[in-house]
């Protein structure tokens, strides 16, 4: 009797040791194209996903977890690195060049690898930086699976992506209305109180939810297999969209409904002392794709480069209490195919700030492939028609160059109190604390992106850290669109004098904000149209432009005619579809005669010699 309970003391021992020499595997489980809105788990009246729900029940919920980027290709960069697109140099989507990674620097699947761990990518990248995917992954195509590692005893991370719910899930025909009933009820869909409440709209938003059953489906065959192969039990399974989405207003926008996405982790019972959290449990606390990285890593017992911007939440040491207090996140957004925006956010509990920096561009400006979407089209007809609500409407209308939204009574950020003065001690504390995170980023941002490809993207990070000063210095010349024009004179006269180009840049951006009240300044922006830079011309024609002061197409079709640039065509171009589209101007393609013949241009070409029916 004694031997016997030797014998199983000293099994359980080794089997003790067993478990703790062995290490989790991870699964990553994507859909494209979609937030917190389109899922019952988060309170949509419709979206029912069963299997996710079921993960939800064996694991921890999150309620408050961004994608950083409101588009692929920059949030994917986000994840995969755990660094801040901005920071980087990889913020544009699509890349019209790709960036390189700080010295030294691998995306964390790399150091996965190299401890041990077999990775594979099923299949999207979409990485806007220089990788060797052969570095990263064991194998990344429509075929890769954990079962193609060499032994069974192997750890492994898996990450699969779901299409079926992507954005052009919704490029339908208008026939298809007719012919194609949605499973979801159109009559009893919740739409948006931004959008306009109309056939192509509910059915649009009754679509999307049928496209998440469909999702959720392949989830569960993607569980089962692990289950099947007795691996269910050793794997977290990360359950999260890319980013938000697909709706007007949603995708390549930084609001809630592009940024805020679902998160639901499965714990593995043989694991769940690594997780202080009862399953089947919810988390107020806020996580960013900065921090998945570092999160796999800590779980898999490795340590987190010091480089990375992120910071885990589960593992060894991480309690309930420390990811309770997590409050807060970092929004960006800034090209998207042909369109140029530039916004930042961030969000802190229940409140919401957003720096639009270009603030005179409508959050409507033409975008081909968004416009491809009945309901994109139908949304800008009634607007033109004036049909729409003041909610309705400020998709198409300039911006604040500030905003402020109490998300616990606004969740959907059409009430903005910038300028309520009960607010004011929150806003003021907002907006400082968004612009020491930008400056201590150094956002590459602060320069074009033509300036920022052509010096930049050999060391975005080491390139900030050197012009720190320097984007400081444009950092304050951008907020002075945030003060009084009566204050913003003086430091805008002397920046617009500046020996360094890109002060009289941003402060001719500024000016565009103020509008009107900087009109003073029509004489020196008439001067700077024969700036030796182009992109200074670019922007005085806009601010000339804005305010009707002149034509300014005839020096925005000497810049296209002069540049050698693809990003400077494209930023010209971007700044003429404005002019044209939403203040009236006439432009005449034939009159450009471009030295460059490729890139993202191509669209804005499309459109314009389209006469705006693209």
């Amino acid at each position: 009797m004694k031997k016997l309970a030797l014998g199983l003391l000293v099994s359980s021992f080794f089997a003790g040791i067993l478990h703790a020499a062995k290490r989790p595997n991870v699964v990553f489980l994507v859909s494209e194209d979609n937030s917190v809105h389109y899922l019952r788990h988060y309170g949509a009246e419709f979206g029912a996903m069963p299997n996710v729900e079921k993960l939800a029940a064996s694991g921890l919920t999150f309620n408050h977890a961004f994608s950083n980027a409101p588009v692929c290709s920059v949030a994917r960069s986000t994840l995969a690195t755990g660094l801040l697109a901005p920071r980087a140099g990889f913020q544009y989507h699509r890349k019209s060049a790709l960036a390189n990674l700080p010295k030294g620097f691998k995306p964390w699947t790399f150091l996965l690898k190299k401890a041990g761990y077999h990775c594979t990518n099923n299949r999207k990248t979409d990485y806007n930086f220089y990788h060797n995917g052969k570095e990263i992954w064991n194998l990344s195509s429509n075929k890769a699976s954990w079962k193609s590692r060499p032994n069974k005893d192997m750890p492994f991370f898996h990450m699969q992506s779901f299409a079926q719910c992507h954005e052009s899930s919704l490029h339908f025909p208008a026939k298809l209305m007719k012919t194609e009933r949605t499973k979801t009820p159109q009559d009893k869909v919740k739409l948006h109180p931004y959008h306009p409440d109309t056939p192509t709209f509910r059915y649009t938003h009754a679509r999307y939810f049928d496209r998440m059953k469909v999702v959720d489906e392949l989830i569960g065959k993607v569980v089962a297999s692990l289950e099947a192969d007795g691996l269910l039990e050793d794997t977290f399974i990360f359950y999260f969209g890319d980013h938000g989405g697909v709706l007007p207003r949603g995708k390549g926008y930084a609001y809630e409904s592009g940024l805020h996405v679902p998160l639901v982790i499965r714990i593995p019972e043989n694991f769940k002392d690594l997780v202080d959290h009862e399953k089947g449990s919810r988390t107020d606390g806020f996580v960013s794709f900065i921090d998945f990285g570092p999160t796999v890593l800590h779980l898999a017992g490795l340590k987190v480069p010091q480089q990375m911007d992120g910071k885990a939440f589960l593992g060894k040491g991480i309690t309930a209490e420390q990811l309770a207090e997590r409050n807060e996140a970092f929004g960006y957004a800034d090209r998207f195919d042909e369109k140029y925006d530039f916004v930042r956010t961030l969000r802190r509990g229940k409140w919401k700030y957003v720096r639009n920096y270009q603030a005179f561009y409508p959050d409507g400006l033409q975008n081909n492939y968004r416009y491809r979407m009945l309901a994109f089209t139908e949304w800008r007809n009634l607007y033109k028609a004036g049909k729409l609500n003041a909610s309705q409407s400020q998709f198409f209308e300039s911006r604040p160059p500030e905003q402020l939204f109490d998300l616990s009574s606004d969740p959907h950020e059409v009430t903005d109190l910038s300028r309520d003065p009960e607010h004011r001690e929150t806003l003021v504390e907002l907006r400082n604390a968004l612009r020491q995170k930008v400056k201590r980023i150094h956002d590459l941002s602060f320069f074009p992106e033509s300036h920022m490809t052509a010096e930049a993207l050999g060391d975005g990070v080491a390139y900030g850290r050197r012009h720190a000063k320097e984007i400081n210095e444009l950092v304050t010349v951008a907020d002075l669109s945030l003060a009084p024009f009566n204050k913003a004179k003086a430091p805008l006269a002397d920046a617009l004098a500046s020996e360094n180009p890109w002060k009289r840049y941003w402060a001719c951006i500024s000016c565009s904000v103020h509008g009107e009240a900087a009109k003073s300044f029509i004489p020196t922006a008439k001067k700077l149209l024969q700036d030796d830079n182009l992109m200074v011309r670019v922007r005085a024609a806009e601010f000339l432009g804005t305010i009707n002061a002149m034509d300014p197409m005839p020096a925005l079709i000497g810049v296209l005619n002069e540049s050698e640039s693809s990003q400077e065509v494209l930023l010209t171009f971007n700044t003429i579809t404005y002019l044209r589209d939403h203040k009236g101007y006439a432009f005449d393609l034939s009159l450009v005669k471009l030295k460059v013949k490729r890139g993202e241009f191509t669209r804005r070409t499309a459109y314009l010699s389209n006469k705006g029916k693209l």
